[in-house]
């Protein structure tokens, strides 16, 4: 366990690199694991998620050369079955993408999962795979929680699954139904919500020459069955929801900060972080590669943002509201009770421990600005976006911060402390770099 203690920083200043897309690196490297071919992915994202995700695709037959700043898949035609467990870390995203794709498998599989499946639910799918001609079941071995994947195949056929529990649930089915062997129509029983990450999977099956046809506003997709995945080569662009941090640190200091390797024409959704500080009247520009804040140091004014398509957001949109003159209002975001934490309360309960003003219902943050942060102890509570939302808090806070376990940024940003110190902020220890 590593501490990480951040001090009372009034000022930063320069640039420094977004880390690439935790969710284009992982859609990436299924896809091209899917293909008949080679493909190379520039500028991936070395975490725990997305290792997680290359020990899955390479459990199921793919290769995977990794260089500097390069990796090398060569698809696995056809998908063998994995010989041992498959370790989805952490993951749910990795999770919830492999269990249909090993489903493509010729034989059994599992698929271990650290963490609490009750926080990180998959049931919606696994029914929804039942009705696709897969069988799937759950239980404990040892302390993990264990999902076993028949394998033989997926017919296809229809299903229905719901909108508002996790995106991720259409993206596996999405990866998987195009090797189906009948066309496959998904009909979502309530609104889908973070729709801009099925979108992102949709963009990456097209550069891999898979169609997938959404209609009414996701509210069904057809997928045609027998596709082929070709090769394809990508570049991952930065991460928003990451460089998120980055860019609220420099909206609450005296700051003249850029953040490089943002594509704003990317179809992340985080990117709203840009008008979310716009509307709080940070000052800054937006460039085609880039995005700079230049912070007074004054307070900002309140926020009132819907989470329901930004749930990543919520934690840094909190802390900036912590800073802001007013009421702000959080709302749709009750599904940050299912993330790494309950994202929610987490937030609550370590931002009032350094002073924060702030409320929390089933769904919502209230928070009436602005708050007198103090340094205290910080229970991250195992969630990396809990870790440097409050980091980022304590920059403004009088005395000084601690982070506990700070190593779970290691999950999707290992190079946050090291980033922000490169920016100017006093911390001691965090570096985590790989």
């Amino acid at each position: 366990m590593t501490d990480v203690t951040v001090k009372l920083t009034e000022n930063l200043n320069g640039e420094v690199c977004a880390p690439p897309s935790k969710s284009y690196t992982q859609r990436m490297v299924i896809a091209s694991a899917l293909s008949c071919g080679i493909s190379k992915i520039t500028n991936p994202l070395v975490a725990d998620d997305t290792e997680a995700t290359l020990r899955a695709i390479t459990a199921l037959g793919a290769t995977v050369a990794t260089a500097e700043d390069c990796w090398t898949v060569t698809g696995a035609n056809p998908l063998t079955n994995a010989k041992e467990p498959i370790d989805c870390g952490e993951s749910g995203a990795t999770l919830r993408f492999m269990i249909p794709i090993a489903a493509l498998a010729p034989d059994p599989s599992v698929l271990f999962f650290r963490g609490s499946l009750e926080r990180r639910p998959i049931e919606p799918l696994l029914k929804s795979l039942y009705d696709l001609g897969v069988n799937v079941t759950t239980k404990k071995r040892g302390d993990k929680d264990a999902v076993f994947v028949d394998g033989g195949g997926i017919l296809g056929g229809q299903t229905s699954i719901p909108g508002d529990i996790s995106s991720q649930f259409v993206s596996g089915l999405m990866f998987a139904c195009p090797l189906a062997k009948v066309d496959s129509e998904i009909t979502l029983t309530t609104p889908l919500e973070s729709a801009d990450y099925v979108k992102m999977t949709e963009e990456v099956l097209a550069n891999h020459g898979v169609k997938v046809l959404i209609y009414d506003n996701f509210a069904r997709i057809e997928i045609p069955a027998g596709q082929t995945y070709k090769p394809v080569d990508h570049k991952v662009p930065g991460d928003f929801s990451s460089a998120s941090f980055l860019l609220a640190a420099a909206a609450i200091t005296n700051s003249k900060v850029q953040i490089n390797s943002l594509d704003y024409k990317s179809v992340q959704g985080d990117k709203a972080i840009l008008g979310i500080l716009k509307q709080m009247g940070v000052a800054g520009k937006v460039c085609d590669d880039s995005a700079e804040i230049i912070g007074t140091g004054e307070l900002l004014k309140p926020l009132n943002v819907d989470a329901k398509n930004i749930p990543d957001l919520v934690p840094v949109c909190a802390v900036l509201a912590c800073y802001a003159e007013g009421t702000s209002k959080i709302s749709g975001a009750q599904r940050l009770k299912l993330k790494e934490s309950d994202r929610l309360n987490s937030v609550y309960v370590e931002l009032k421990k350094m002073g924060a003003k702030i409320n929390v219902d089933e769904s919502s943050l209230t928070i009436n600005g602005p708050c007198i942060l103090h340094g205290a102890v910080i229970d991250p509570h195992n969630d990396h976006r809990i870790a440097m939302a409050c980091s980022v808090a304590a920059l403004g806070a009088k005395g000084q911060t601690t982070i506990r376990n700070a190593g779970c940024v290691r999950k999707s940003y290992p190079q946050f402390f090291t980033h922000l110190k490169q920016l100017g902020a006093e911390i001691v220890g965090g570096k985590f770099d790989r």
